[in-house]
C-alpha cells in the first residue's frame, strides 16, 4: 500500500483511523451514561439532555466546529483552563479533531445504545434486584451484557461518522498536512488542486473500504454476540 499512496496520502489514511478510534472510545463511557440515562431515568430536564444530546445532527457541522472553537479554543473558556492547569492544547491539533469527531459522532452513539437498553425486559432486571443486586451491580450483570449487539452498533455507527465528518473538523482544527489532515480534508484538498483528481481517487477507495469492513465486522461480531446471549 506504501508503494500506491504517497507519504502524504498515507499519513492521512493513519491519521483518521487514530482520530475515530480516539473519538469513539473516549465517547462510549459518556455515551453509556447518557443512553441508561434517557432510557431508565426519571428526572427533570429530560427532553432538554435528550435535544442537548442529540443537537450536533441538527446544527451545520461548522456550526458546531465553531462552537468547539470558541469554547475549546486556546482563549476560549474551557479551553483556556485546560491549557493553564493541564497544559493541553486541542485547537488546531489531532486531539482537537478526535474531539470534534466524538461531538458529531455521539448521537448516533447515544441512539443505538439507548434503543437497546429500552429493548431489554425489565422483568429481568426487577428480578435481580429483588434477589438483593445493587442498581449498579444490575446495569452490569443484566442490561449491559443484552444491549452489547446496540453497543457495538452504537460504536461503528460513531465510528464511521468520525472517519466521515469533514465541516466540523476543518473548522475546529483547520487542515494541517501531517497534524489535522484526515482523509475527508485531504481528499478536498485534492479536488481543490490541479491533477489531483488521482489522489483524491485513491483516499476515496480507502474509505469505502474501511467503512464496509468496519460495517462487516460489526455485523458478524454482533451475530456472534447475539448467538452468545440467546444460548444463556
Amino acid at each position: 500500500m506504501s508503494d500506491w499512496l504517497s507519504a502524504e496520502e498515507w499519513t492521512a489514511v493513519r491519521l483518521s483511523l487514530l482520530v475515530a478510534t480516539t473519538a469513539m472510545v473516549a465517547s462510549l463511557p459518556f455515551g453509556i451514561a447518557i443512553a441508561w440515562l434517557l432510557a431508565r431515568g426519571r428526572f427533570w430536564g429530560k427532553s432538554l439532555l435528550d435535544a442537548v444530546v442529540h443537537l450536533p445532527l441538527i446544527l451545520p457541522p461548522v456550526v458546531t466546529g465553531y462552537l468547539l472553537l470558541i469554547g475549546f479554543g486556546r482563549r476560549g473558556p474551557i479551553g483556556q483552563w485546560l491549557y493553564d492547569w493541564f497544559g493541553i492544547v486541542l485547537s488546531f491539533r489531532w486531539t482537537g479533531a478526535a474531539l470534534a469527531c466524538a461531538v458529531m459522532g455521539f448521537p448516533l452513539l447515544v441512539r443505538a445504545i439507548r434503543l437497546s437498553i429500552e429493548a431489554v425486559d425489565r422483568k429481568l432486571e426487577d428480578a435481580a434486584g429483588t434477589l438483593g443486586a445493587s442498581p449498579a451491580w444490575v446495569f452490569l450483570t443484566v442490561t449491559l451484557p443484552l444491549c452489547l449487539p446496540g453497543i457495538l452498533a452504537g460504536m461503528i455507527l460513531c465510528f464511521a461518522k468520525a472517519m466521515g465528518e469533514f465541516g466540523a473538523t476543518i473548522t475546529f482544527v483547520s487542515n494541517i498536512p501531517g497534524e489535522t489532515q484526515t482523509l475527508p480534508s485531504a481528499i478536498y484538498t485534492f479536488t481543490q488542486v490541479p491533477n489531483g483528481d488521482a489522489g483524491a481517487l485513491r483516499l476515496t477507495l480507502i474509505s469505502i473500504a474501511i467503512s464496509v469492513a468496519a460495517l462487516f465486522a460489526s455485523e458478524v461480531l454482533a451475530r456472534v454476540i447475539g448467538k452468545r446471549i440467546a444460548v444463556e
